[in-house]
Order: structure tokens, then sequence, then C-alpha cells
């Protein structure tokens, strides 16, 4: 009798930054909003999201008993590992997608997130792992409504693009799971060894990369300004009774 395997999809999300760009004295994503962390918000999204089997984080060194406390006091109980980040992007995703070659199959999902996104919402998550079902990747992306000016050195510029071949790219980003532990494998290999996104390795690789759903309020909290604006629209949504995404 055959019997037909049970594919999982797992939330990697990305909580290996020290924030240095926001100048605090602890990683943002660790940081209290109305009380509650940074990482909580986002974490909760995927723990209470129906297609998510699992949730990884992959947490700044000497941090992870913090984690630890946030599962517990938050009932985070998708959360099966917390893995050390490394000392850049590529190398904290790449820890988190090695990390977990002992419990995922090749057909199973990875859906890699930053940790310091909070607004996310379950429609984008479903999306994307929609699309990558479809394609083997899908990433969260909008598209771009402002003037893009090219540039050489930030002062100026005299070059137009065209807006409407351009998407902004988010996160959450979903992956088949050997194709995206192939890549990684195939980039280190090339001697690339800090590249920022998973997206970024696939399109120099020559892989395209497929859009899903994202949201002009999957904000990513970089600046100081950046953890006002969360606050605010969290205050405004909180009052709405919950949010569905926008693009």
């Amino acid at each position: 009798m055959t019997h037909t395997a049970i594919l999982m999809n797992t939330a990697l999300i990305l909580a290996g930054g020290v924030g240095k760009r926001l100048g605090k004295d602890i990683p943002k994503q660790f940081l209290k909003v109305n009380g509650k962390p940074i990482l909580a918000y986002t974490a909760q999204v995927f723990q209470n999201h129906d297609e998510i089997d699992r949730i990884v984080v992959v947490c700044v060194s000497g941090w992870e008993d913090e984690v630890e406390n946030i599962k517990t006091t938050y009932g985070l109980d998708k959360i099966i590992r917390i893995i050390p980040g490394g000392d850049n992007s590529m190398q904290s995703i790449s820890n988190g997608i090695f990390g977990i070659e002992d419990i995922t199959s090749p057909d199973d999902i990875v859906i890699i997130h930053d940790s310091v996104r909070p607004l996310i919402c379950k429609e984008i998550i479903s999306d994307c792992i929609a699309v990558c079902k479809k394609h083997g990747n899908g990433c969260a992306s909008i598209p771009v409504q402002e003037t893009i000016v090219r540039t050489d050195d930030r002062i100026s510029g005299n070059t137009n693009i065209d807006r409407s071949n351009v998407m902004r790219v988010q996160t959450p980003q979903a992956y088949r799971y050997d194709l995206v532990s192939k890549l990684y494998k195939d980039a280190y290999e090339a001697g690339i060894e800090d590249s920022v996104y998973t997206n970024t390795l696939m399109l120099h690789f020559g892989h395209p990369i497929y859009f899903a759903r994202g949201s002009v309020f999957n904000l990513k909290i970089t600046m100081v300004n950046d953890i006002d604006l969360f606050s605010i629209v969290l205050d405004y949504f909180s009052s709405k009774k919950g949010h569905q995404s926008s693009s």
C-alpha cells in the first residue's frame, strides 16, 4: 500500500539582526511596542495560521533565552527550534535552511520572513504558499507607485525608470525546500557569502521569482520612526478589530 507523504510548511522567522541602524541597546526584534516584543507580534500571525505547521526562529547570539521566554509567554507552541544566526543575513538564512534539513522533505515549503515585519497578515502568507506550490517560489510583492530615478551618487539623477516595470519585493518569501537548499549550496560553492535576501540569489543564478500578494502595510522596522509608524498603524487596526492586507 502506497502512502502519500504529508508535506509541511515551515515558517523561518529571521531574528538574527542586531539593529545597528536603529541605535538601540537591544536588537530591534526584541523591542516592546505596547508592552509586547516585536518578534511576538510577528510570530503570532504564523502561530495562528492554519497552513503553517511549525515555526523556526533564527536568533541573534545570546538572545536564545529571550526567544524561549517569548514562546512561553505568548503560547507560541509551533516554535520547534531556535537556530543561531550568522555574521550576516545570508549566513543567518542559510543556518536556518540547513538547520532543518533533518526534518524537512524536498517538496516541503519554507516561508522566510523578517521578524521586524510585524504587520504581516494571513492573506499574504496564504498567497505566498499558493504561488510557491505552483511555481516553486512565491515572494510577497507590491507595485511601485512613486517616480523611480536612477542615481550614481544619491545626490542627483537624470534617468527615469518606468515604474510599471518595477516591483517592490518584501517578505514573506516561500520556497520549495529542495530548490532553496540547493540555491545556498551553489552560492557558497560560487564564493558568494553576503547576499542579503534569497530572492537576490535566485536572480543571480538566473531563476525567475514569482510575485505573490504583498501590502503597503507590511513595513520593515529599520529606523526609529518605523517604530512610531508601527505603533500608529497597530493602534488603528486594533480599533478596527483586525485588518486585511492592501496592495
